[in-house]
């Protein structure tokens, strides 16, 4: 049931644009979410606060890097690997230089 309800309060006729309720859909898509927009019963668009927009485009691009990550993983073999002192070696790096560097955060 509570699909039901939930699918009727995020559904929008696309008359209520027509009609010039576009402002107050607008607040509504941002105070409680995305909304469907219908036409002819079928629907036509969805509306999405652009935070709630960049945040599910983060999440996909997310998604897509892990899923290469996981390929690559997979397809790796022990000779695509060279032991950790032997890059610092080739790139003249030293432990001196790392930890000048000091602590670095990743997000």
């Amino acid at each position: 049931m509570s699909s039901v309800i939930s699918a009727v309060r995020d559904t929008v006729p696309i008359t209520q644009f027509n009609r010039g309720l576009a402002g107050k859909i607008f607040e509504e898509v941002k105070a409680s979410g995305a909304k469907v927009v219908m036409k002819n019963n079928v629907a036509e668009c969805v509306l999405l606060s652009p935070d709630e927009y960049v945040h599910i485009m983060e999440e996909l691009e997310n998604a897509e890097l892990l899923a290469l990550a996981n390929e690559r993983l997979a397809r790796a073999e022990s000779k695509d690997y060279i032991p950790q002192e032997e890059f610092w070696n080739e790139f003249g790096i030293t432990q001196k230089d790392l930890d000048a560097v000091g602590e670095v955060e990743f997000e």
